[in-house]
């Protein structure tokens, strides 16, 4: 590519993005702008199922863009007076309603949409019952804990016409989309291999503890809900449930939710062919995790391959990058993060001569506050009606590949998929681990 279609190429790129750069400068977000995201007649009400860390996060993205709080859930009581007590300082709002049951806050008429930050086996039925209940919904990453659970998730804001929008904020990133488009404009070449991975080193050792009674905030029967009866124990419990199969997938849908998906946005892929996996407890073997400290996936896609790696307690990745993509075509590789974008030029021989294929591109940095970006691209779908950039369904086929990695290791073979049926063809043992039991009285509808 010659440097003048490179510099037309970005001015195109840059030009669809300037004003959403700009709407994440809280000092351009007026009261004006706010009315507008929120709806020229109405100020969306919001009502927050779990009450953690992304949960609190999300909401104020929501409430910075004019969003009013009706209600808040959380079967830990010290979590959601946090939350209570945060809003009323920072926003001058009080919820009408605090409860542990988010079947309540559903039940509530003055409520237009619910954000769903629970622990991850948790997303599935408030979402699917929040369309019921006609209720858009902001859930966060990963969708769901099974395959079938996404379907359900889909079918469900398909049925009841809902906004379902994915906590996958790279989507609405101006330097992600610079970066896809980058791929998708052919300068890379042909494409023959993804990379994507999380090396995260400030994740290490859980020391194994002993079961013990729950916190006397905490209706912990509640906590469990669909999945297995267990004996409480704290390492199972807020914060690290994702390293435990009854309630997530470790690093793999964790981080892969967010990675996998813009491997997917830029390759425009759904579903691989098939999965296999190797890892282990390599890092930390005798700690409190179930979940593989150190990972390698490899999936089958009709022209291209994609590996995944991750690892805890280690930071040096590929490129020397904790987390990121690589697109490696044959002229040149493409590597973003939640930091930039770059291109490293590909080499060839001829003559006896190495040289380079094309020119590389300068890391271009990121820019802006892209999760309030995607917060306020959920609120102005809520409007349009339109499906917001991590649709629900972009947000299931990007964790099919993450759910497939993980039972091909936990089946310690290769697992094939079949993407119109969304079924492992010929294989009973892997196709039960695409769905699972829940716990009486839960059931997905």
């Amino acid at each position: 590519m010659s440097n003048p279609s490179r510099r037309r190429f970005l001015k195109q790129s840059l030009t669809g993005l300037a004003a959403a750069g700009a709407a994440t400068n809280p000092a351009v977000v007026s009261a004006r702008s706010q009315a507008r995201v929120a709806g020229a007649n109405r100020r969306i009400r919001l009502g927050l199922i779990g009450c953690g860390g992304m949960g609190l996060s999300d909401l104020r993205q929501a409430l910075r863009l004019g969003a009013q709080l009706v209600a808040l859930c959380d079967v830990d009581d010290a979590q959601s007076a946090r939350v209570r007590e945060t809003v009323d300082r920072e926003f001058s709002q009080t919820p009408d309603l605090v409860t542990r049951d988010f079947r309540r806050v559903l039940d509530r008429s003055d409520i237009d949409a619910v954000i769903v930050a629970t622990p991850d086996h948790w997303h599935a039925l408030p979402t699917v019952m929040a369309c019921q209940a006609g209720k858009d919904v902001y859930v966060e990453k990963p969708l769901s804990l099974t395959i079938r659970e996404g379907r359900v998730m889909v079918e469900a804001a398909r049925r009841h016409g809902r906004v379902v929008q994915m906590g996958t904020q790279q989507r609405s990133a101006p330097h992600y989309a610079e970066a896809i488009e980058y791929v998708k404009s052919g300068a890379l070449g042909t494409i023959r291999l993804v990379k994507a991975w999380a090396y995260q080193d400030w994740m290490g050792n859980i020391p194994a503890v002993p079961d013990s009674d729950p916190p006397p905030t905490v209706d912990y029967d509640f906590w469990l809900g669909p999945a297995p009866l267990r004996p409480f124990n704290r390492n199972r419990f807020h914060f690290n449930f994702r390293w435990f199969w009854d309630y997530s997938g470790g690093l793999m849908t964790d981080w892969g939710a967010h990675m996998i998906d813009v491997a997917n946005w830029g390759m425009g892929v759904t579903a691989p062919r098939a999965a296999v996996s190797t890892g282990g407890k390599f890092g930390f073997p005798d700690d409190a995790e179930e979940t593989p400290d150190t990972l390698q996936a490899l999936w089958e896609f009709d022209g291209f391959s994609m590996i995944w790696e991750h690892a805890t307690g280690v930071g040096q990745g590929p490129y020397m990058r904790d987390h990121g993509v690589a697109f490696h075509g044959n002229n040149g590789v493409l590597v973003v993060d939640r930091g930039g974008w770059e291109v490293f030029p590909e080499t060839e021989t001829k003559d006896g001569r190495r040289r380079y294929r094309r020119a590389g591109e300068p890391r271009r940095g990121a820019r802006g506050d892209y999760h309030q970006l995607h917060v306020r691209n959920f609120l102005e779908c809520m409007d349009t009606r339109e499906r917001p950039r991590s649709d629900v369904e972009i947000g299931h086929l990007s964790m099919v590949a993450c759910h497939l990695a993980n039972i091909a290791f936990r089946l310690k073979r290769r697992v094939a998929w079949d993407q119109a049926t969304e079924t492992v063809p010929g294989d009973p043992e892997a196709q039960a681990l695409v769905d699972r039991p829940y716990r009486a009285p839960w059931k997905l509808a």
